[in-house]
C-alpha cells in the first residue's frame, strides 16, 4: 500500500535573524522567497523559500523560523540547540486521517487537534521522543495552493 505522505514539503530552520539567513540562501544557493508571513499563534516570523515542484502537484521549501518573543516554542528549541534544523515536514492530502492512523500506532501528536499553518495550511506535529528523535510536522496543503506547512 502506498505511503499517505507524498513528498517532504519542507524542513524547517531555526535561526536568530530570518533577514540575515534569507540573504545567505538567496546568495549562497539562488533561492528566492516564495512566502512570509508572522505566525503569532507559534511566535514566528518565517520565509519559505521554494525549492522545487513535486509529482503531487505540491513543492518542496525549506521554512526559516526567526522567534518573535522567547516564550515560543522556536525561543525555547534555540536556547537548547542553536540555530539550525528544527523538523522535517511530510505533505499529506489528509492531516487528520493520517495523524490518526499514526497515533494508532502508538505515536504521540502533539495537538489533539490540527492547526493552522503557512499560507492557510492545516498542520499537525509528532512527538520527537517517538520519532527518534526527529520533529515530524505533517502538512496539508490550502485548497487551491500546492504547497502546506506551518
Amino acid at each position: 500500500m502506498p505511503s499517505p505522505l507524498t513528498r517532504i514539503d519542507h524542513i524547517g530552520i531555526a535561526c536568530r535573524d530570518l533577514d540575515e539567513t534569507v540573504a545567505f540562501y538567496q546568495e549562497t544557493y539562488g533561492f528566492e522567497v516564495y512566502h512570509s508571513e508572522v505566525n503569532d499563534e507559534q511566535g514566528v516570523r518565517e520565509a519559505m523559500l521554494k525549492i522545487n515542484d513535486t509529482g503531487d502537484g505540491g513543492a518542496s521549501y525549506l521554512q526559516l523560523l526567526e522567534p518573535i518573543r522567547e516564550d515560543s516554542a522556536i525561543a525555547k528549541w534555540m536556547a537548547k540547540n542553536g540555530e539550525g534544523v528544527h523538523h522535517i515536514a511530510f505533505g499529506t492530502a489528509d492531516v487528520v486521517t493520517v495523524t490518526n492512523d499514526i497515533v494508532g500506532k502508538g505515536i504521540r501528536s502533539l495537538y489533539e487537534q490540527p492547526r493552522r499553518g503557512s499560507m492557510g495550511s492545516t498542520i499537525n506535529f509528532l512527538h520527537p521522543k517517538d520519532a527518534h528523535g526527529v520533529l515530524v510536522e505533517l502538512v496539508q496543503a490550502a485548497e487551491g495552493d500546492g504547497h502546506g506547512e506551518h
